[in-house]
């Protein structure tokens, strides 16, 4: 076939084909496309259209009766922090009276005032500690220097084996010196940041519904004679809570100040005893304060070696020497 015929045959095949905008399937630019409405898409084999039921209905029911209790008990909270915050203000205006226990207010002051010389001891004892640990650290290296220069400084032996072995004690020392303080600041610590922690919490509570309390009081005063529906129960089951609370406070200040006096007595004889036998040099004394309170971590310091006497070395040393020629 020759060229001419080639493309006399492409021309009349483009003549038969059907203009591009007649075509019914075709998409133009500024068209919509056309599709065949007898198709429909099918859904996923495990889909399931939803169904309205009566379980359906109950559980949107519980879902609206969910949403407005906590909308209740938002409401709620909102008018009782806006009556307690307006009391507050009110008793440092002068404005409302609130109830008072003197004998128990008298009490918590006490008791904070206590924690907070306490936490002042603790944070000294442990400077202390940290401070004699880092002596003791040091006097061991230093006994060990001397040891060191005993072996190499025969004229001076007998002078730096007795610095060696007074450091090496004082070391012991001050390792059962500072377990009785661990054993102190310890007890110190849950005495102050849990004991105390733990009835100042109470007391929190019982100031909270003290304020509570005398906030519906006030309202009631306010309203004189024609109180609003319900807030006479609310006064009461305020003064209920507020009573329980501070009954629970006193028992609690009660058995905190027994067990603190219990607790500072043993600790305080402690810390005296062995306080004062170390910076004594009685390390006899020392380990009998700490065996006797039961101090964990103090192990018994091993007896001293004998030192060596300068008799003794003189004469080691007149033995080893070699005679000399006359």
């Amino acid at each position: 076939m020759s060229k001419w015929q080639s493309e006399r045959s492409i021309h009349e095949m483009l003549k038969d084909t059907p203009p591009l905008r007649e075509s019914s399937d075709s998409i133009t630019s500024g068209t919509e496309a056309k599709f065949s409405t007898s198709r429909s898409m099918s859904f996923p084999p495990g889909y399931a259209p939803p169904e309205v039921t009566a379980n359906g209905a109950s559980g949107s029911s519980t879902l609206l009766r969910s949403g407005s209790t906590k909308l209740e008990h938002i409401k709620n909270w909102s008018v009782s922090t806006y009556k307690c915050t307006k009391q507050l203000l009110y008793e440092k205006l002068g404005k409302s009276s609130r109830t008072v226990d003197t004998e128990l207010e008298a009490q918590i002051e006490m008791l904070r005032e206590t924690q907070r010389k306490y936490l002042n001891v603790l944070r000294l004892s442990t400077a202390l500690a940290a401070q004699l640990s880092a002596a003791a650290y040091t006097q061991r290296a230093l006994g060990e220097a001397f040891a060191e220069l005993a072996q190499k400084s025969p004229e001076l032996q007998t002078q730096f084996l007795y610095n060696a072995d007074t450091q090496r004690s004082l070391t012991r020392n001050g390792e059962t010196l500072l377990a009785a303080l661990h054993f102190f600041n310890n007890s110190l610590n849950t005495l102050t940041n849990k004991s105390m922690e733990d009835t100042l919490l109470t007391i929190r509570q019982y100031e909270a519904a003290r304020v509570e309390y005398d906030a519906y009081r006030s309202e009631l005063e306010t309203h004189g004679g024609s109180p609003p529906e319900g807030l006479m129960a609310n006064i009461e089951r305020h003064r209920s809570i507020y009573a329980r609370l501070r009954d629970d406070s006193a028992v609690k200040l009660k058995l905190l100040h027994e067990n603190r006096v219990k607790v500072m007595n043993k600790q305080l004889l402690l810390f005296h005893n062995a306080i004062s036998a170390y910076f004594s040099g009685n390390n006899v004394a020392l380990e009998a304060a700490v065996r006797h309170f039961s101090v964990p971590g103090a192990t018994p310091s091993q007896p001293a070696p004998p030192a060596t006497t300068a008799t003794q070395l003189t004469t080691t040393s007149t033995a080893a020497a070699p005679p000399r020629s006359t």
